[in-house]
């Protein structure tokens, strides 16, 4: 068994489990907007969306 041959081989396996870990994560991540468009629309929100501005009640008094 040469040098070369076991260089060649690990860089191969990384390579297959680095694209195999992109690949889940891309996977996952498409599962995840899928999941929260069918939440969103059914009417369920996530915490960080914006929301709709109140508005603030009138001051009284005098500003002076």
């Amino acid at each position: 068994m040469s040098h070369v041959f076991y260089v060649t081989t690990a860089y191969l396996i990384t390579a297959v489990i680095t694209l195999g870990l992109i690949g889940w994560t891309w996977l996952d991540g498409y599962n995840r907007r899928k999941e929260l468009a069918t939440l969103e629309a059914s009417g369920i929100r996530r915490r960080s969306a914006a929301r709709p501005k109140q508005e603030k009640p009138a001051k009284t008094g005098d500003a002076a």
